[in-house]
């Protein structure tokens, strides 16, 4: 059956290629074993396997076996690794890259990313998005949040545009920005799972939502 070519880069040959690419490329220096990156693109072992062989057979990705394990990292010395890596985290980079830049921002208790580049990586057609819309929920401060927005924004090229809100003005729902947020495609990227009634309105709101680590 053919699958259709993925919103955010047609020119791949799905978005579970360029969820994993994304997860691979955004720290060259990391391994990841194949049930991790299984967990991260939310699709199937046999499905990532494939993706991975045909990653490494185009030199993109190289692999090693650790016992019966088999790890997977970039490969940094491919002629069009620096080129690949730029449109990958350009398309399909921003959950991993977020996670990574607003992973130590002080009081966030959730980092969501919303807008159009949400619905196309969850598959929804439409034009490319032209920035990438994240949501801070918690309470945080304001130049910290601009300083994640702009170090996400140095690696994916594209702007960043981040707000913050309280987690009780998210529950709440009062204002009619955050019910515009959630009536939209959501990708919750990073949650605090010791916080019970976020996490749940989260995953209420958007249900088929993968929350990558």
């Amino acid at each position: 059956m053919k699958v259709a070519a993925p919103s955010l880069a047609p020119m791949l040959r799905s978005a579970t290629q360029g969820r994993l690419l994304a997860r691979v490329l955004i720290d060259p220096a990391q391994e990841h074993n194949l049930t991790q990156l299984v967990e991260w693109t939310g699709s199937s072992m046999p499905t990532v396997l494939r993706e991975v062989n045909r990653a490494e057979e185009g030199g993109i990705v190289c692999t090693r076996k650790a016992g019966p394990t088999r790890l997977v990292r970039a490969n940094e010395n491919h002629p069009l690794y620096l080129a690949v890596r730029q449109l990958i985290l350009g398309t399909y980079g921003p959950p991993a890259v977020v996670a990574e830049t607003f992973g130590d921002l002080r009081g966030a208790e959730a980092v969501v990313l919303f807008g159009s580049w949400a619905a196309r990586y969850l598959g929804q057609p439409g034009r490319a998005p032209s920035d990438i819309d994240v949501l801070v929920i918690g309470a945080v401060d304001i130049d910290d949040l601009h300083d994640a927005a702009d170090a996400a924004e140095r690696q994916v090229g594209l702007p960043v545009q981040a707000t913050a809100r309280t987690r009780d003005a998210w529950l709440n729902g009062h204002e009619s920005f955050i019910r515009e947020v959630k009536a939209r495609p959501l990708v919750p990227v990073l949650v605090d799972d010791e916080i019970l009634d976020l996490a749940a309105d989260l995953l209420a709101a958007q249900p088929r939502a993968k929350f990558p680590r």
